[in-house]
């Protein structure tokens, strides 16, 4: 079994570890999470996301078992030829190593920084969705929970499916970045559309016609036995929206983290940390979400920085650009939009 397998599922069960205790043992009855609750979740989620960090700056030759220099040549080839000039000019083995981890350690920072701001948007959704169908506030938690589990397997799917192609078709990578370019005009010019009920969702309406849907909600149940048939309360269709909102919002933030990496382990982290966090931060920015007026114009631009770091990334290889330089540039756009937000809030309509 190789070293990125031993690896990959250790710290998968760590996070599912701890995202059991958050269920079984802290949520283990349905309560609406206060925001000491919120705050202390995050605190944790944060400390490991962090913690992964200082693994990789220290240790993340491991993750692909990099014992020799033709080892650590063939890595870099794969997953960091933005590195290959410097590297080729050292003859240390181990400042290699050093210059290989500070490599992927600032990579996957500037990864996780790119989905949590992305994914920022995300809340809004969900929140729409959760109220549109009434949920229950206590019921808030048990939704994400499953939603966040749910995201895991789909985003290991994309993500390495998205490397694999990348590995073989690396003309791929202009695809993508003219995608979300598009994507960030796009966003940057559209105007403010009227609010989409989320019954009226054509995913809602298909299951809806196919499946037995109780009316009520059943506690925190996804379905029901009555009279010998199976009923799906109307948690389960919120939940599959949530799934199916993740997918479209992937679209977006898997081929921008592919901007500052092509290791899908460490783009497959970056993101797993990133919205498991935003799960408890869920919580604290639900109501605040609304007065990041300037977030849109963040996240557009933010897309369109990353679909052109895409588009130009032979050049920018060879000029020395490093991750550090896209991670200041995100938290810069992230901080601005919050500033300009608080400095200029929207004007209440009479």
């Amino acid at each position: 079994m190789s070293t990125e397998v031993v690896l990959m599922g250790g710290f998968l069960l760590l996070i599912v570890f701890v995202l059991m205790i958050d269920l079984l043992v802290v949520g283990r009855h349905s309560h609406i999470v206060s925001t000491k609750e919120a705050l202390g979740w995050t605190s944790v989620w944060v400390a490991l996301s962090m913690g992964f960090y200082v693994f990789l700056k220290f240790y993340g030759h491991m993750l692909h078992g990099i014992e020799t220099p033709a080892e650590l040549s063939e890595v870099v080839s794969k997953y960091a030829p933005e590195i290959q000039v410097r590297l080729s000019k050292m003859t240390d083995f181990e400042g290699m190593l050093r210059e290989y981890r500070d490599n992927m350690s600032m990579s996957y920072l500037a990864g996780y920084f790119i989905e949590q701001t992305l994914s920022i948007d995300n809340v809004f959704v969900i929140l729409l969705i959760l109220q549109g169908f009434a949920v229950p506030q206590k019921n808030y938690k048990t939704v994400l929970f499953w939603g966040v589990l749910g995201a895991i397997i789909l985003r290991f799917i994309f993500i390495f499916a998205g490397a694999a192609l990348i590995q073989r078709f690396e003309w791929i990578l202009y695809i993508f970045g003219a995608f979300l370019v598009f994507q960030g005009i796009k966003i940057l010019v559209k105007k403010e559309d009227h609010v989409v009920d989320p019954q009226d969702y054509t995913i809602v309406k298909f299951l809806s016609k196919y499946l037995n849907i109780s009316k009520v909600y059943v506690g925190n149940q996804f379905a029901i036995k009555h009279k010998g048939k199976v009923f799906f309360t109307p948690l389960a269709l919120v939940l599959v929206l949530v799934e199916f909102t993740d997918v479209i919002f992937a679209l977006d933030s898997i081929p921008a983290v592919f901007s500052v990496t092509r290791d899908p382990y460490v783009v497959f982290f970056s993101n797993i940390f990133a919205i498991i966090g935003l799960r408890s931060l869920f919580f604290l920015l639900a109501n605040l979400v609304h007065k990041f007026r300037f977030l849109n114009v963040g996240v557009s631009i933010l897309l369109i920085f990353v679909g052109v770091k895409l588009l130009a990334h032979h050049w920018l290889d060879q000029m020395g650009f490093k991750p550090s330089y896209s991670l200041y540039f995100i938290g810069a756009t992230l901080v601005l939009s919050v500033v300009f937000s608080m400095l200029f809030p929207k004007k209440e309509n009479a």
